[in-house]
């Protein structure tokens, strides 16, 4: 059994404080994103494994795109770095050796 993560730390804190993010679609990136937190508090996960995780979250986000845009929202600059400080909050605290920005290499946003 792996370490647990942090229950105080607020993932997308930024997203949720500023109402152009629907509470709904931040919850759907939340829940994503917890799929991968549960995933390394397994662990003993290969590098190869963590990023293909983050990969899959990725991916998830980027098709979120258009209900963010039916809702009359997008995922732009705040939702990126939003996103961005809790991916690399995570891969701190669970001292993963992966740069933020290639765990989120399959971003389209």
């Amino acid at each position: 059994m792996g370490k647990k993560f942090d229950k105080k730390y607020v993932l997308l804190e930024e997203m949720y404080k500023v109402s152009f993010f629907p509470p709904h679609l931040v919850d759907k990136i939340k829940v994503a994103i917890l799929k991968v937190v549960e995933f390394l508090e397994q662990g003993n996960h290969p590098l190869e494994e963590i990023q293909e995780k983050f990969d899959e979250m990725t991916i998830y986000i980027n098709d979120l795109q258009e209900e963010f845009w039916e809702n009359d929202s997008e995922i732009e600059t705040g939702a990126r770095e939003s996103i961005g400080k809790t991916i690399n909050y995570i891969i701190k605290y669970f001292n993963i050796d992966i740069d933020s920005e290639e765990a989120l290499r399959k971003r389209d946003w």
